[in-house]
């Protein structure tokens, strides 16, 4: 007689895992919440996004730049733990990373630092010239591939971009999809709305140190060989890649407008 081996056969068999491989946040999800919290202030969106994890694990990728302080003071009043991520290219200039510590310091943020791969560095910017002829490779090198790693780890980033700024940047949303690859994060842009005026005023409200680099001419300010002094009335941006026709880094890119 043959044992009946189903009960064994059932019991061993193995089961192929089921993978989720549907992004985090789809382009519905980010109309949704552009919806939400119209006529919300920025604080208001920032408690109700942060304590109640609308999206999820948050970070913040900040530049230490003009302007960071107000959005990195606005978040570390609501939670000061939210990571704050920062790319040291290595070619940032001396200022910004003593304006970067003075900050951490002042407003107890949750500093987190990325750097390039070295090897990659070794092998495609030996000389660390690579700016000067394919500003499009170093920060591929220097900026996006280090965030690309580490932002898998979230499901949903801070920036400090603001309309004003450039005409690329004149139509973003609050609520994004990040484009970048196909995780569907969300990009957050609390501050899109803010106009210059209102930015000195909150530097001003809340005694806000500046950076250093301001008063020299320098409204934007990115790393020291690819940051040019800016003349009164020029678009706060055009010091940015000067003489190339490129206006952002490859975190984010031009076009991406539509978001909401």
């Amino acid at each position: 007689m043959k044992p009946d081996t189903t009960a064994t056969t059932a019991a061993t068999e193995r089961t192929r895992d089921a993978l989720d491989l549907a992004p985090r946040f789809t382009e519905h999800d980010a109309v949704r919440l552009n919806r939400m919290f119209r006529g919300s202030t920025t604080h208001e969106m920032l408690e109700a996004v942060i304590r109640d994890r609308l999206a999820g694990d948050l970070a913040v990728v900040s530049s230490f730049g003009a302007e960071s302080a107000v959005l990195l003071h606005l978040v570390a009043t609501v939670d000061p733990a939210v990571p704050v991520l920062f790319l040291d290219t290595g070619k940032h200039f001396a200022e910004t990373l003593a304006y970067r510590d003075e900050l951490v310091r002042l407003l107890g943020l949750n500093l987190v630092v990325l750097t390039p791969d070295a090897e990659e560095l070794a092998k495609r910017d030996e000389t660390g010239l690579r700016w000067s002829y394919d500003p499009d490779g170093c920060c591929e090198i220097r900026k996006v591939r280090p965030l690309e790693k580490v932002l898998v780890n979230y499901d949903a980033s801070f920036t400090g971009r603001k309309a004003f700024q450039a005409a690329t940047r004149a139509n973003l949303p609050r609520f994004e999809v990040d484009t970048s690859d196909a995780q569907g994060r969300l990009k957050i842009n609390p501050l899109i709305d803010w106009d210059a005026g209102q930015i000195e005023g909150y530097f001003i409200q809340h005694d806000l140190p500046r950076h250093p680099l301001i008063a020299q001419g320098y409204p934007s300010i990115g790393c020291s060989p690819c940051t040019s002094q800016v003349a009164p009335g020029e678009d706060p941006r055009s010091g940015r890649w000067k003489g190339w026709d490129k206006t952002e880094c490859g975190i984010h890119k031009p076009g991406e407008e539509p978001f909401l």
